[in-house]
């Protein structure tokens, strides 16, 4: 069984998509961000496991989600229908991948520990709208500057991941706004970690968005990652 992190604020619309494509195995949790239109209520009608997080952030919901699940693997991923969950036994398989690549050769002693793992879905655009100009360049940009600083290859910074619970909590990530996903990248890297990315598709969200969709969004968005590149440059 894999936990399945959904942030959510005011997702009521797009939660009985998202909860319906849930693949065997994988187990739903919705973090309530404080939502207003009864997403809450949807989503346990829906059957998933609710948990509130009253504090506002991106990052603040998926940190209350961590805590809150019980599985080995944890799965994070957005709850507005943009994401289809039907991609994520992939990428459980693509972490699983990295885990057992190049294993240490034996010797004496307690074997050491596995690298730790994070996958991340790189979004492609599968329908008009779906993924704006701007924040598709913001996205390029905040990449580009990622990878000259922790030396990945990475192409985006999408919301959809697979990583072990237990190491991405000892990462001790701060950020609680939308700076949240590329502090995870950040560290991770710098601990050494193996990290990938699989081609996932990228759907128009259902209703209205509060990031991506708009200018003012996608500007504060780059503007708390940038802040993150800053302070962990120090």
């Amino acid at each position: 069984m894999i936990d399945v992190v959904l942030p959510c604020l005011n997702e009521a619309e797009a939660l009985p998509w998202v909860l319906s494509r849930m693949p065997r195995g994988f187990r739903p949790l919705v973090v309530d961000n404080a939502s207003t239109d009864g997403s809450a209520r949807v989503a346990a009608d829906h059957g998933a496991r609710v948990v509130d997080a009253p504090d506002r952030g991106f990052g603040a919901a998926c940190h209350q989600g961590l805590l809150a699940a019980r599985t080995d693997v944890v799965c994070v991923m957005d709850a507005d229908a943009s994401l289809d969950p039907a991609e994520l036994p992939r990428l459980a398989a693509a972490l699983d991948a990295l885990h057992t690549a190049d294993p240490p050769e034996p010797g004496p002693g307690p074997a050491p520990d596995p690298v730790p793992g994070l996958v991340l879905g790189r979004r492609r655009p599968s329908g008009r709208g779906a993924w704006p100009p701007h924040a598709r360049l913001g996205n390029a940009v905040l990449a580009r500057s990622l990878n000259r600083r922790a030396g990945t290859r990475l192409h985006d910074l999408g919301p959809m991941r697979a990583a072990r619970r237990d190491a991405l909590l000892d990462l001790g990530l701060t950020d609680r706004r939308f700076g949240y996903p590329l502090e995870m990248v950040l560290r991770a890297a710098r601990a050494g970690w193996r990290i990938g990315e699989i081609d996932v598709a990228y759907r128009p969200r259902t209703g209205s968005s509060k990031v991506t969709g708009t200018l003012g969004g996608t500007v504060r968005a780059v503007r708390d990652m940038r802040r993150v590149l800053a302070e962990t440059a120090r």
